[in-house]
């Protein structure tokens, strides 16, 4: 699937979501009208009926329907969302699904994805928005980055994984032979994320505080670290 008809079919999966059924009776077509989680299920399941898109990670088609109510969900929280894209595009401009030989390797970047939703969820960059679960936030950036991996160089000029590049420079920087000294880069981390705040370069979102920045730019070096392990990199991707 192009990145055209994915993206087409994650933002429908984003806002209503997809999956399919056979033709409806009257009576089923009038009941799709009687909630919005029934709007959502009927749209879903008319998108695999046409081959917009089909259930993936192992779900059922009513798992699929509850995905795309979930999906529906985070989209209209707004600052969840935001911040699931965000994490999305970082990963996708500078964790590509490869090795550094050029083999393919979605796992790590799929892992990094999941990490890094679960670590911002945990820290209160993002939440739980009602009726989602942690599972429905990892698959939902997973299908943003999927999309956003066949960009055509558009990453390339806008660069939303300068923060994590920013952050495996102090990872390269306090190895050693192939071993990290972890002491080195948190205490840099979190005298970089000082000055950063301090400046007026970054700003502590609403409802977290210093610490809690400094506890998650620390995760995302461990997720930074596991991904360049799996696919054998010693940098990030500089595109």
């Amino acid at each position: 699937m192009n990145v055209c008809k994915l993206f087409f079919a994650v933002v429908f999966l984003l806002g209503a979501m997809l999956v399919a059924r056979p033709a409806y009776s009257q009576a089923a077509r009038t009941s799709c009208t009687a909630s919005q989680q029934a709007a959502v299920e009927c749209f879903v399941a008319n998108a695999v009926a046409t081959d917009l898109t089909k259930p993936r990670y192992g779900m059922t088609l009513a798992e699929f329907e509850s995905y795309g109510v979930a999906v529906s969900q985070i989209l209209q929280t707004h600052h969840t969302y935001l911040v699931l894209v965000g994490v999305s595009s970082a990963v996708a401009d500078a964790m590509p699904p490869t090795n550094a030989d050029g083999t393919s390797n979605q796992t790590a970047q799929e892992n990094a994805v999941t990490q890094t939703v679960a670590a911002a969820t945990h820290l209160g960059l993002a939440s739980l928005p009602t009726g989602t679960t942690l599972t429905d936030l990892e698959h939902f950036s997973i299908d943003i980055t999927n999309a956003m991996n066949d960009n055509n160089g558009v990453l390339e000029l806008l660069t939303p994984g300068i923060s994590l590049r920013i952050i495996d420079s102090y990872i390269v920087t306090a190895t050693s032979k192939g071993t990290v000294n972890w002491s080195e880069v948190n205490s840099k981390l979190s005298s970089a994320v000082a000055n950063y705040i301090s400046s007026g370069l970054m700003k502590v979102p609403s409802g977290m505080t210093a610490t809690q920045v400094t506890s998650f730019a620390d995760a995302l070096a461990q997720v930074i670290y596991n991904y360049k392990v799996a696919t054998h990199r010693t940098a990030l991707s500089a595109n």
